[in-house]
């Protein structure tokens, strides 16, 4: 009996929040990747939205490609109420010195589930201002996002 009311109590904790399979990137296909030589002092300088990005659309087709998605337009890709479809996510986001490669990319959609596009936009932000402000070091800020950064939407913000 105590091994099926733990059984119970794992398997409740696990689905108390919906989670579908794209929320987060496979890490076998997008295990992230930063960019070498950036430190916090870098990463806190750096105007993010002005500086230049380096995706292209070859390496957003290989991104698709990769996860089986047809392309913005495939059923994966919910909209929002923008009709905002996905967009080439970066794991490791480039405010916390996230690379342009395809390692750290995958598709992540702006609709549909709860965890989307839009939440761990503001997740990035949030983690951002942490590491500038020194009360997380910029590895741990990488390393919630790799983990599963609903984990750490969660810790910063609570259930979406």
């Amino acid at each position: 009996m105590i091994r099926i009311s733990g059984f119970i109590a794992l398997a409740s904790l696990f689905f108390s929040t919906t989670i579908i399979a794209d929320d987060i990137p496979d890490l076998a296909k997008t295990p992230g990747v930063s960019r070498p030589g950036f430190t916090k002092t870098k990463v806190c300088s750096i105007k993010w939205g002005k500086d230049e990005r380096h995706v292209t659309p070859g390496m957003k087709r290989q991104v698709f490609a990769n996860y089986g998605y047809s392309g913005y337009t495939d059923p994966q890709c919910t909209a929002d109420a923008h009709d905002k479809t996905c967009e080439i996510d970066h794991l490791i986001s480039r405010e916390l010195a996230g690379a342009d490669d395809v390692n750290n990319l995958w598709p992540q959609a702006y609709g549909g589930t709860p965890w989307n596009a839009h939440l761990k936009d503001r997740l990035e932000n949030r983690l951002n201002k942490e590491v500038c402000a020194g009360r997380l070091s910029l590895k741990t800020a990488q390393q919630m996002l790799v983990n599963d950064w609903r984990k750490a939407f969660i810790k910063y913000f609570g259930e979406p």
